[in-house]
């Protein structure tokens, strides 16, 4: 099956309507003309048959051929001056006598010539008759033709019937003329309407071409091209924004993608350019044997690191695909945080940290310890990392309705405006961070996210006056599994 353009079927759709709404339209016209000129033709011929009926009456009640004479006589004057042919029969509806267009009026007394029965039939019936087409074999197709009966006044019986009929050239020809104008207007008004089809058309898809090409161009890898969103119509403008939203979008996931990739392969080569470094060390002797305990111990930490950063992938990619599953169970939160926090002791010691800690006793939510505890010890780790020397650290966690609410605090130099959007998207790296952070792939707060969003919480972070907060929320579990004793 052949595939159109876009601009091919709407100008084709436009071209059927504008035909199918013009000959509906000369259809209506030429129905009202026509039936306009029947209509004012037959309403002058029954005041014509009528007259004729009187006479037809005044003359069936006398027996004088001198009136029988005049009567034909006004009937051809009648017939000639208004150009139209009488037929006069009886109560059969046999004829009885014709005048012509030319006044020639003629009896008829064979009885050869009578009216067809379903004339007749009406005549009685109805009174009279008005038709346009044949009368009988008189006429042809395009004869206006009315007819009335004649009653005798004492048996009120009919007793004769009186039928004009004429072919109306002026009103033929008006009909014509004015058809012939109609069409000439429409093939005008067609010809013009479909010139504004085509513009408007052209109109129409030139912006849907424009963002076609723009998607060619970014399958070719060009994600720095926008399509313009001032298009004077509302869906193709609504598509312009979406589609450069999705520019926006992948062009910001490129530059993305193309920095994790650059720090996942920095951040694997270092440890493994030390770990092949001391190893060969070690092998070759340039590594005393007495410093080998020092120099595994680093290998030990660079490999523990590659560790965390390859199943901080795992993670993220499991995330992505909805693989991440959960086994949630009532577990301690607040323990879980301490457990946490004791582990940090080295670190929070060598940088002289002032360190708050309000957690409130048991503290049950629900959720798999795993996945949280991964959670929190990044949000411990970041603050830990990225806090001044001799600065402050605040944790704070507590049951609010049916959540409990944590938050964890710490001086610095914060996040920048600008980066605080974006510090929970996948690979993002702030620029303040990337110099002081040097062993991330920009996913610990993505995980972070995610896994919180997962146990049907919700994360925020605020930074302000060089303070750094990260709160999020957590259901507590149902009291009858909460004070049910742990295994």
């Amino acid at each position: 099956m052949s595939r159109r353009s876009f601009f091919t079927k709407n100008f084709l759709m436009h071209v059927i309507l504008i035909v199918l709404a013009f000959a509906a339209a000369g259809g209506v016209f030429y129905y009202q003309m026509s039936h306009y000129a029947l209509a004012t033709k037959q309403a002058e011929l029954r005041t014509t048959v009528q007259s004729l009926a009187e006479q037809t009456k005044l003359m069936q009640g006398t027996d004088s051929d001198i009136i029988r004479d005049i009567y034909m006589l006004s009937i051809g004057r009648v017939a000639k001056e208004d150009a139209i042919t009488v037929c006069v029969t009886d109560e059969n509806g046999v004829i009885q006598m014709i005048a012509a267009t030319d006044g020639t009026a003629l009896a008829v007394t064979d009885g050869s010539y009578p009216m067809p029965e379903e004339i007749v039939q009406q005549v009685r019936e109805t009174g009279g008759y008005a038709r346009m087409g044949k009368l009988g074999v008189l006429g042809d197709n395009s004869s206006y033709t009315v007819g009335t009966g004649v009653t005798d006044d004492e048996t009120g019986a009919l007793s004769a019937m009186v039928f004009v009929y004429t072919q109306d050239a002026a009103a033929s020809g008006v009909v014509r003329h004015s058809i012939q104008t109609l069409v000439l207007i429409l093939a005008v008004t067609l010809i013009v309407a479909l010139i504004i089809s085509f513009i408007l058309s052209q109109h129409i898809t030139r912006p849907l071409k424009t963002i076609a090409a723009a998607a060619k161009e970014f399958a070719a890898g060009n994600f720095e091209v926008r399509v313009p969103e001032d298009n004077r119509c509302y869906e193709i403008d609504e598509l312009a924004v979406s589609f450069n939203n999705m520019a926006r979008d992948l062009d910001q996931l490129e530059e993305l993608t193309r920095g994790f990739i650059s720090n996942v392969s920095h951040e694997f080569k270092t440890p493994m350019t030390t770990i092949g470094g001391f190893v060969d060390g070690m092998i070759d002797g340039t590594i005393p044997e007495d410093q080998r305990d020092k120099y595994l111990h680093i290998i030990a930490e660079e490999s523990r690191r590659l560790s965390r950063m390859v199943n901080r992938m795992l993670d993220a990619a499991k995330i992505q695909s909805g693989e991440l599953l959960l086994n949630p169970a009532p577990l301690d939160f607040s323990e879980m945080t301490a457990q946490i926090l004791v582990s940090f002791e080295q670190k929070i010691e060598k940088k002289q940290l002032d360190v708050s800690c309000a957690l409130e006793d048991r503290i049950m939510v629900m959720g798999d310890r795993d996945h949280l505890y991964r959670a929190v010890y990044n949000l411990v780790d970041n603050a830990v990392k990225f806090i001044d020397q001799g600065g402050s650290l605040r944790l704070c966690a507590r049951p609010a309705g049916q959540f409990c609410e944590f938050s964890i605090s710490n001086t610095g130099t914060g996040i920048s405006a600008e980066d605080l959007p974006h510090v929970f998207d996948r690979f993002y790296k702030a620029d303040r961070s990337r110099s002081m952070d040097k062993t991330g792939a920009g996913l610990g707060l993505y995980i972070v996210k995610n896994i919180i969003n997962l146990h049907g919480g919700e994360i925020s972070v605020r930074s302000d006056s060089g303070v750094t907060e990260f709160s999020f929320t957590l259901p507590l579990a149902p009291p009858q599994l909460a004070n049910k004793p742990q295994e």
